[in-house]
């Protein structure tokens, strides 16, 4: 048979972790081929980057799908087991498990919200039929992305203290802040004076200074510890700072942070995480695509 679709993968994916053992994703991917039937070119079949097998990349993401609505978690890296909610869904006795059976969940629709998604009304299958080639392509680029933010910001909330201070310091000289990154080293994380961590140039030239928060904070960070971090500011005469933190803002946080005269950007997990990408910082790239169109002014005046 062809390789399935990663939504017809769902369901089997769930009967297996159905005996509530914990279970790794290499042995639900040959567990499901021999369900499925597949022969060993199928199983090897690879995506067209080459980098990873379709099938493995289908129950990967097949897995992300039921984690991401309640009906399975992860224990560790690379395993999974099922939920209370899964077992539930398994006593229904579905007839399928797909995206549009997961949209009754709301942690399926804050999911899809995350990924910019629109038209949660409309039926998933057949939106994706309506899709041109390079929206489906930009859609899907989205939802790796925002993948991978979820697991760089799971990987810096569970990081220590001290690498939590070298990240931010090789993120910002990736940024062009603080000259070089020993120089940069030597700024960050030393102070920790009236509420600042760190001070770094905002230029190579050291033209201006921007005195920096970082913190691995549990819960919402609110608005009286921006206002000790822009006292801490002011008593330095400092026009600049970020505050950066792994969790997020509060609204009153942010609001109190856009009306005052000193520049104060706040950096919450989900930005720092998305930083990380754009600036390569903590990834790696598996492969690149590009989008080309036909020139018309090649072929003028032929």
């Amino acid at each position: 048979m062809s390789i399935p679709d990663f939504q017809t993968i769902m369901l089997p994916l769930l009967k297996y972790a159905g005996d509530e053992q914990e279970h790794s994703i290499h042995d639900a991917h040959d567990h499901l081929a021999q369900q499925f039937k597949l022969s060993r070119e199928e199983v090897n079949e690879l995506l067209p980057s080459g980098q990873q097998a379709k099938f493995y990349n289908r129950v990967g993401w097949a897995r992300t799908y039921l984690k991401k609505s309640g009906l399975l978690r992860s224990t560790r890296r690379a395993y999974f087991e099922i939920t209370e909610r899964g077992k539930n869904v398994l006593e229904e006795n579905p007839a399928r498990v797909d995206m549009k059976f997961l949209k009754r969940f709301p942690e399926y629709h804050e999911f899809k919200a995350n990924k910019r998604e629109s038209s949660q009304q409309e039926d998933e299958e057949s939106d994706i039929n309506e899709r041109t080639p390079q929206e489906a392509l930009e859609e899907a680029y989205q939802d790796i992305r925002e993948n991978l933010v979820q697991e760089l910001l799971s990987q810096v909330q569970n990081s220590t203290p001290t690498f939590f201070e070298r990240l931010v310091v090789e993120l910002l000289v990736a940024m062009g802040y603080g000259g070089s990154r020993s120089e940069a080293a030597r700024a960050v994380g030393q102070s920790g004076d009236e509420g600042i961590d760190g001070i770094i140039d905002e230029d190579r030239l050291g033209l201006d200074t921007i005195y920096i928060q970082a913190k691995k904070w549990q819960g919402t960070v609110g608005r009286p510890e921006i206002q000790k971090f822009v006292g801490a500011l002011q008593g330095k005469r400092a026009r600049k700072g970020i505050f950066i933190t792994t969790s997020d803002f509060s609204i009153g946080a942010r609001q109190y942070a856009s009306l005052i005269d000193t520049k104060v950007v706040l950096i919450n997990g989900q930005r720092l995480a998305e930083y990380m990408i754009d600036y390569s910082v903590g990834v790696s790239t598996v492969s690149s695509y590009k989008i080309k169109r036909l020139d018309t002014d090649y072929f003028e005046g032929e």
